[in-house]
């Protein structure tokens, strides 16, 4: 996932009475997608939970309907009825958070938005208005912090309020919240007179589930200060999206920005066309927020991206549901429960084998032969030990393993004779409990179904 930024433009346009600056659609500055702390709910959890919210809707409104352009989102060709009860369950569970959604985000896995974030301007003869992002001050923070979410939208989890002007998310789940200043100019003879200014705060929350194939997007914007002409205008938005989705549902209709410290929301859902037996997409979604006050021109400030991928290629899964792809997922091993493989992959990670952070996942596999691989390279010549067996890591379902090069290492109890060694490359092998070693396949089949980690996707492996 990115950040697309909008660089202004030199170029100008619209009547003879009305100029407006525009901004290049060209994407600059990608900002990769961070990592929290994993949202981890459990998937037998979700399935009964989706089948209370959607035991009601015809058959026909979940099955695939048909392929749609990558340019061009028409609208959703499910029945009006059948898609709000759709979106009702997603906002069930959207609205249902883990104890690890609740937690802090990592401060060093955090991307900030580039200095040069967007910003437009419109001038009317001697009217001017301007929007942009910024500055970033106490006060917008504290704003933030005291923010009240309407009642008509999904209260996005803790951690949201923290981002700061960057991208943060979990599996199911992403969002930003940034400073903004709307300000309008007049100009007098020749000078740039400032007549109004107004400060607040944008906060930008998409939200999928990993058993519904239709995800949300809201935006809201509230003002904390400001005065003239600029405090007394509105803010309207627009939503579009592209790729493998329809449009379900979007509106944020003209609003003014008083009262200070309330919330103007807007929201959209899409639902994906990547429902057939098989079938995999991605669709991002843009909102285009305008600022007006009378007797000037629109400033328009576009939103981020989101882009969810939608599948129903799981394996061990009937329906289709949706993620967000470049979250590293976290695949946990509970020292507590399996105390002789969390202790040999913490080992493994500490000697410099990648994994443990989303600066250096692992990338899942489905290759049979890379599997097979892996496995062989590392413990196919292992000795019989009673009540043990042999341990890889990386995981033989990453691309990590073996087969990607280098060479065998392990450690004093592993019952095992190969070089104490460190470094990125090749696998650690160790003689672990086998009743464990059984036990982990099953652990990383349930989290690959549950999260929805596909071929190629990163996944973190961590020992709690």
């Amino acid at each position: 996932m990115s950040v697309r930024m909008f660089k202004e433009s030199a170029t100008w346009a619209g009547g003879s009475g009305s100029r407006r600056r525009t901004n290049e659609d060209s994407p600059c500055r990608p900002v990769d997608l961070p990592g929290l702390k994993g949202e981890s709910m459990k998937y037998a959890t979700r399935t009964v939970l989706i089948a209370v919210g959607l035991a009601m809707l015809p058959a026909q409104a979940l099955a695939g309907s048909a392929s749609v352009s990558e340019d061009r989102v028409p609208e959703a060709v499910v029945s009006q009825d059948a898609a709000f009860q759709e979106i009702e369950a997603l906002k069930a569970l959207a609205s249902a958070s883990t104890p690890e959604e609740a937690e802090e985000p990592d401060a060093q896995e955090e991307a900030p938005v580039p200095p040069d974030a967007p910003s437009t301007c419109s001038v009317n003869g001697a009217f001017e208005a301007c929007v942009e992002v910024g500055p970033a001050t106490p006060s917008a923070t504290e704003a933030l912090n005291n923010r009240v979410s309407p009642q008509a939208g999904i209260k996005p989890p803790a951690w949201c309020a923290k981002s700061n002007g960057k991208l943060l998310a979990v599996r199911t789940k992403a969002c930003i919240a940034y400073p903004i200043s709307y300000k309008t100019y007049q100009i007098v003879n020749g000078q740039r007179r400032l007549t109004g200014e107004a400060f607040g705060n944008v906060y930008s929350f998409g939200y999928s589930d990993t058993s519904v194939p239709t995800w949300g997007q809201q935006v809201e914007v509230g003002m904390y200060s400001g005065w003239g002409d600029a405090i007394n205008g509105s803010v309207k938005g627009s939503s579009t999206g592209k790729g493998k989705c329809t449009k379900t549902e979007a509106s944020f209709p003209k609003k003014p920005l008083l009262p200070l410290n309330s919330w103007r929301l807007g929201e959209s859902f899409y639902r994906s066309t990547a429902t057939a037996a098989g079938a995999v997409g991605t669709c991002g979604t843009t909102w285009m927020l305008t600022f007006s006050s009378p007797g000037y021109d629109d400033a328009l400030l576009p939103q981020v991206d989101r882009v969810f991928r939608c599948d129903n290629n799981t394996g061990g899964r009937t329906e289709a549901g949706c993620v967000v792809p470049e979250y590293a997922a976290e695949l946990k091993y509970k020292q507590a429960s399996y105390p002789a493989l969390a202790s040999h992959v913490s080992r493994a990670q500490a000697s410099g084998l990648p994994g443990a952070t989303f600066k250096k996942p692992l990338i899942r596999t489905t290759d049979p032969t890379t599997i097979r691989d892996n496995r062989d390279l590392a413990c196919g010549d292992a000795p019989s030990v009673p009540d043990k067996s042999c341990d890889e890591y990386p995981v033989a379902t990453s691309r990590q393993g073996l087969s990607a090069g280098g060479t065998r290492r392990t450690f004093d109890d592993c019952s095992l004779n190969f070089p104490r060694q460190t470094g990125r490359s090749g696998a650690s092998v160790c003689m672990i409990t086998a009743s464990e070693n059984r036990a982990q396949g099953g652990l990383n089949t349930q989290f690959y179904r549950a999260n929805r980690v596909l071929d190629g996707d990163p996944f973190r492996v961590t020992t709690p």
